[in-house]
Parts: structure tokens; sequence; C-alpha cells
């Protein structure tokens, strides 16, 4: 039983930090670039993903000894793709602006290295409890390291966190003015940069 709850929280806390799909696994970065310019897409693009692949992990992992191992990549984007869907269809239903916001972005988590990654990887191998958990851990991993540097940029590059102004106007009165750099893409390679940086240091890696 010790066993078995220590297997539990490596799969769902591994992935957060010293195994994180972006930091360390270098996963993901497509879009860590594109929707991390607001903290709020970024917010909701993390829970697109770790819904998607929490759920794609259950699904591969109850049907794995079904799926003939010839076909298994296709049957794996079906389950993606559906899912996928799911979540953008619910996001135009009931956040029709950050949608659009997020473009093609949600559509695009079909092709994420972190989903395919997790099934063929862990849910193929794996009972469906321990494949959801796994999912929610990568998700979570993801979505930490796509907030903090959303973060960073709308705050330096707009000064501004989730659309409300939070730098002092008497700063901009005094010369103050935002980072226009951090709202271009480069700024996004070079925080994660940094963030892989410390988390390697930490690590003493």
């Amino acid at each position: 039983m010790k066993t078995i709850e220590t297997k539990t929280l490596k799969v769902i806390f591994e992935p957060i930090w010293k195994n994180n799909p972006i930091m360390v696994q270098i996963l993901g970065i497509c879009s860590s670039l594109a929707v991390t310019v607001q903290l709020k897409t970024a917010i909701v693009m993390a829970i697109a993903l770790t819904l998607v692949v929490a759920f794609s992990n259950l699904a591969v992992s109850v049907l794995r000894n079904v799926i003939p191992r010839n076909i298994r990549i296709i049957a794996e984007l079906c389950i993606v793709a559906t899912l996928v869907i799911i979540a953008d269809e619910l996001l135009k239903a009931f956040m029709y602006d950050v949608s659009k916001q997020l473009s093609v972005f949600v559509g695009l988590i079909i092709t994420n290295c972190i989903v395919m990654g997790r099934a063929e990887s862990f849910a193929l191998a794996n009972p469906p409890l321990l494949s959801f958990l796994d999912g929610i851990g990568n998700g979570i991993g993801y979505g930490s390291v796509l907030i903090a540097v959303a973060f960073i940029r709308e705050l330096l590059g707009s000064g501004k966190l989730l659309g409300f102004d939070v730098v002092p106007r008497a700063f901009y009165l005094s010369g103050y003015e935002n980072m226009g750099f951090m709202l271009l893409a480069p700024a996004a390679f070079i925080i994660i940069g940094l963030l892989a940086w410390l988390q390697r240091t930490l690590l003493n890696k």
C-alpha cells in the first residue's frame, strides 16, 4: 500500500518540478510563446490542456488492451482530437472572447507533444487511474510554467494583470515605461530559459 501511495504521489508531483514538461523535457514550447502575452489566456490554455491530457490518458489506458498496436497512433489522435473539439466548443460557448484570443492554439493541442507523449509513454503501459493522475500532473507542470511566463510578460510588458492596471499611475508620471519587448515571442524564450536555468540550479544539475 505504501509503495502504491509513493508511486501515485511521484506520478502527480514529479512533472510539476523535477521532470517538468517545458523546463526539463522541452515540450509544448510553441504554445508557451503564443498564449502567454496575457495571464488570462495562459490560465485558460493551461486548464484546457490539463483536462485534455488527463482524459486522453484515461481513455487510452482503458482501451490499451483493445487498440491494435499497428494503429495505436491513429486511435490516440482520434481520442485527443475529440477531446480538443469538445474543449474548443465549450470555450466558444462560454468564453468566446478568450476563445478568439487563443485562436488556433486550442486546436493545436492535438499536435502538442505533451499529450501524445504521455499517451504513448505512460497511458499504454499503466492502469486508468494512474494514467489520469499522470495527465493531471503533467498538465499542472505545463500550466505552472505558462502562468509564470504570462505573469512576468503581462506585468512588465503592459503593466497589467488579468487585464487590470497594477502599476501605479505615479510610476508613469515619473518616467516609467512598460517593456514592450516582453510582449514579443523572444521574451518568452528568454523567460523559459531563465526558469529552466533556475530549476536546474536548485536541483544541482
